[in-house]
């Protein structure tokens, strides 16, 4: 099985209405079709340029005015998606749960269905600045290319978290980011590395560039787009299938087959996943 994967190095700037964030997501997503991308991965709080559109009173929005704009982010992203027939990681957007915001990826189907996965490990500025909570199950999702699974920024950084992605049957991660210094861009792509060799799966990340001068701890972006695969003799030297420019305004493409993931796993030059040692540490089955 082979697919088709972009990934978009969002370029943040102040807009002044959703229609200005409308119009950039669409240039992102026409630019990935004339690929003839089949999978569009947009970057961790996409959403957060809205937080740039003046309030009454002329001043940047807060993080808990995010999710206002929920049913316009989902109506966009649910359009595009059937409009040219792929499935779009829309990044991440902050809704609401009872009396608790959830920094949540979303997976938006060409037949309309809508897959949600939040953010299961918050950075301390998340919590203390944002009042973020986490949440509470990995989910994975079937779509008729292969079983996937997102974990967004932080997460990728638990090895338990892709075991457990992994042992339900995704055989690709897809990880949106928001870094904002090349420490920790380098701590999630370093990380995400790791995992495509523990777990022998492939990952797409990306992370936001540009800046929002005006939305607290959204002043700077430190971002790059990246294919990684594993280690392995099928794969690229140095597991890189392909990856931006970094902060650069741009998208990256490539072509995934999953029958190579399948061939290493039974007789790669290392085996990681068959050779788990489960007798002597926990782990899922």
């Amino acid at each position: 099985m082979k697919l088709r994967v972009s990934a978009v190095q969002y370029h943040l700037h102040t807009i002044d209405s959703f229609e200005a964030f409308a119009a950039q997501v669409e240039h992102y997503v026409r630019t990935a079709d004339e690929f003839g991308s089949e999978y569009v991965l947009f970057p961790e709080f996409l959403t957060t340029q809205l937080m740039s559109i003046p309030d009454e009173n002329g001043k940047a929005r807060g993080i808990e005015s995010l999710p206002d704009f929920t049913d316009q982010y989902i109506a966009l992203f649910q359009g595009l998606a059937a409009q040219y027939g792929m499935h779009i990681i829309g990044g991440t957007h902050v809704i609401r749960s009872g009396d608790k915001l959830l920094n949540a990826a979303h997976l938006f189907a060409p037949d309309g269905t809508v897959g949600v996965q939040p953010k299961l490990h918050i950075t301390p500025t998340e919590v203390t600045e944002w009042n973020m909570a986490a949440g509470d199950g990995l989910a994975v999702f079937d779509t008729p290319k292969g079983r996937i699974a997102m974990l967004t920024c932080y997460d990728i950084e638990f090895p338990e978290i892709v075991r457990m992605a992994r042992a339900q049957g995704a055989d690709i991660i897809f990880c949106p980011s928001c870094t904002d210094d090349r420490q920790g861009f380098y701590r999630v792509r370093y990380c995400a590395h790791a995992r495509t060799i523990e777990n022998q799966l492939y990952i797409v990340t990306t992370g936001t560039v540009g800046s929002l001068p005006t939305v607290d701890f959204m002043r700077l972006n430190y971002g790059q787009a990246a294919v990684l695969t594993p280690n392995d003799i099928p794969f690229p030297p140095r597991g890189i299938m392909v990856e931006g420019e970094i902060n650069n305004d741009m998208i990256v493409t490539a072509d995934l087959d999953l029958s190579l993931l399948y061939e290493v796993r039974e007789r790669g030059s290392v085996m990681t996943w068959r050779d788990r040692r489960t007798d002597l540490y926990t782990d899922w089955t």
